[in-house]
C-alpha cells in the first residue's frame, strides 16, 4: 500500500472488518483490568452499568469515529483536517494520531512479558513462575524485558508491514476465533473447580450495597479504553471499510466481541481466584496488574493440570496483546502515509523505531533506570498516564466537538445510511453525541487525573 489515497487499501469484506476491529478492542484490559474492576464494584451491578454503558456511550462514540473515517478515508489527521484548517481540528487529529504512538511502545513490553511466561510454561512448567518473586525479578532484569519486548515488537511490524488485508485482516480471521475458543475452554475449567460457584455468584449476582458513583466512573472508564475509542484506531479502520458495509451492524458486533471476551476473562478469573482463595478471594481479585503476573500462575500451580491451562491462558493473552498492538502500529503507520505520501515500507519502519525507543525506556523502567522517575511515574506507568488518563478523553472530546460543530449529525446519518443501510439508533446517537458523550468524557478526564493523584481510587 503506498500512501496515495487513491491506492487506498481497504478490509475484504465485513467479517475482516468487525474481526480487526474486535481484535482492536479485544486486550489486555479485557483480560486483567475488567475481571478485578467488576469484583471490586459488586459484580453484577458493575456488568450491568458496563453494557448500559457500552451499547449507549460506546456505541456513539464508535458509529461517529468508524464514520469519520469512511466519510473522509484518511486517518485522524485527514479526516480532522478534511473539515477545516482551523488550529483546533488540525489538533484533534494529531492527538487522535499521537495516542497510538504513545500506546503502543508500552503495550508491546506487557506483550514481551506474556510470551516470557508463556515460554516458561513450556519449557519449565508451573513451580518457577508461581514462586513468589519471580515477576519482580523478571521485570527488574536489564536484559530479558528488552529481548522479549523486542520480540513481540517484531511480530507486531512484519504483520502491519504485511498491510490490511494479507496483515492485520489475516491474522484477525485466525487469531480472534481461536481466542474466543481458548476463552471458552479456560473459563468452563475454571467453574468447574470446587469453590468456583462462589465466584460465579459473585460476578453475576449484584451486589447492590457495592454500587456507588465510582461504580459508574470506573465501568465508564473501562468500557472507553477497552473499545479502543479515541485511540485513531476506529477513525484508521474506517477510512479501509467500503460502503457497502453496515456500520451499525459492525459496531454492534464489536461491542458484543468485546463484551463477550471481558465476561469470558472474568469467568476465568475470578471462579479461579475463589477456588484457590477461599474467603479471602475479594481481596486478591483486587491485586490490578498483579493478577495475571503474580496471582494466576500461583492458582495455575495449584491445579492438577496447571501447566495446561497456563499454556493456554497465556496464548489467550497473547493473541489479545497482539490483535490490540496491531491496531496501534497500522493507525501510527496510517498517519505517516496519509500525511506525507510514504510508502508502507517506510511508515512501518518508522513506527518501528518509535516503538522501539519509547518501549526500551519501559522494559529497562523496573531495572537499570528504576531510579529515573517523572512526576513520580516509571517510564509505562508516566506513557500509561498521558495516553489514557489525558489524552484519550481530550481526544475523544475533540471527535463529539467534530461532529456536532463541523460535521453535523446529518452528514453522519447519510454517510452511514448509505446504500441503504440501516440506523436504528439515530435518535440516541443524536442524544449521545450531543449532551452526554462530551459530559462523560470529561468525567472520565477528571476522574482519571484525580485517580493517578491519589485523591480518588478506581
Amino acid at each position: 500500500m503506498s500512501g496515495q489515497t487513491n491506492q487506498r487499501s481497504s478490509f475484504s469484506g465485513k467479517l475482516g472488518f468487525v474481526l480487526s476491529a474486535a481484535g482492536a478492542s479485544v486486550g489486555l484490559g479485557n483480560i486483567w483490568r475488567f475481571p478485578y474492576l467488576a469484583a471490586k464494584y459488586g459484580g453484577g451491578i458493575f456488568l450491568i452499568v458496563y453494557i448500559a454503558l457500552a451499547v449507549t456511550f460506546g456505541y456513539t462514540m464508535i458509529m461517529a469515529e468508524t464514520a469519520i473515517g469512511r466519510m473522509t478515508q484518511k486517518s485522524p489527521v485527514g479526516a480532522f483536517e478534511h473539515f477545516g484548517n482551523k488550529k483546533w481540528l488540525r489538533f484533534g487529529g494529531w492527538i487522535n494520531s499521537i495516542v497510538p504512538m504513545l500506546i503502543v511502545p508500552y503495550y508491546s513490553v506487557i506483550g514481551g512479558w506474556v510470551i516470557k511466561y508463556l515460554v516458561e510454561y513450556i519449557v519449565s512448567g508451573t513451580e518457577k513462575v508461581a514462586s513468589q518473586n519471580y515477576f519482580s525479578t523478571f521485570i527488574s532484569d536489564g536484559v530479558q524485558p528488552e529481548i522479549f519486548f523486542l520480540i513481540f515488537s517484531i511480530a507486531t511490524l512484519v504483520i502491519i508491514f504485511m498491510g490490511v488485508q494479507n496483515g492485520i485482516e489475516r491474522v484477525s480471521k485466525v487469531m480472534m476465533p481461536v481466542l474466543v475458543v481458548l476463552a471458552v475452554i479456560i473459563a468452563i475449567y475454571s467453574m468447574t473447580r470446587p469453590g468456583a460457584v462462589a465466584g460465579i455468584k459473585y460476578f453475576l449476582i449484584p451486589n447492590v450495597r457495592h454500587f456507588s458513583w465510582m461504580t459508574f466512573v470506573s465501568a465508564m472508564g473501562q468500557m472507553f479504553y477497552s473499545l479502543s475509542i479515541a485511540m485513531g484506531i476506529l477513525i484508521t479502520f474506517g477510512s479501509y471499510m467500503k460502503k457497502n458495509i453496515s456500520v451499525e451492524s459492525t459496531t454492534y458486533q464489536v461491542i458484543f466481541f468485546d463484551s463477550l471476551i471481558a465476561i469470558m476473562a472474568a469467568l476465568m478469573i475470578i471462579p479461579s481466584v475463589f477456588a484457590f482463595d477461599g474467603a479471602k478471594a475479594g481481596q486478591t481479585l483486587q491485586a490490578g496488574p498483579s493478577l495475571m503476573f503474580i496471582t494466576m500462575p500461583q492458582i495455575f500451580h495449584s491445579m492438577g493440570i496447571g501447566r495446561v491451562i497456563g499454556i493456554l491462558f497465556f496464548l489467550l493473552v497473547l493473541f489479545a496483546a497482539l490483535t490490540s498492538s496491531i491496531a496501534l502500529a497500522e493507525a501510527a503507520a496510517s498517519t505517516f502515509e496519509d500525511q506525507y505520501g510514504w510508502s508502507r515500507k517506510r511508515s512501518t519502519i518508522v513506527v518501528g523505531i518509535i516503538m522501539i525507543c519509547l518501549g526500551s525506556l519501559s522494559a529497562l523502567g523496573y531495572g537499570p533506570l528504576a531510579n529515573v522517575k517523572v512526576i513520580g511515574m516509571q517510564f509505562l506507568d508516566l506513557f500509561d498516564f498521558l495516553s489514557n488518563s489525558v489524552m484519550m478523553p481530550i481526544a475523544a472530546l475533540c471527535t463529539c466537538l467534530l461532529v456536532t460543530r463541523v460535521i453535523k449529525t446529518a452528514m453522519i446519518a447519510k454517510e452511514i445510511e448509505q446504500e441503504g443501510q440501516s440506523f436504528k439508533g439515530k435518535k440516541l446517537f443524536n442524544f449521545m453525541i450531543r449532551f452526554l458523550c462530551p459530559v462523560f468524557v470529561i468525567v472520565i478526564l477528571i476522574s482519571s487525573i484525580l485517580n493517578v493523584f491519589g485523591i480518588i481510587t478506581m
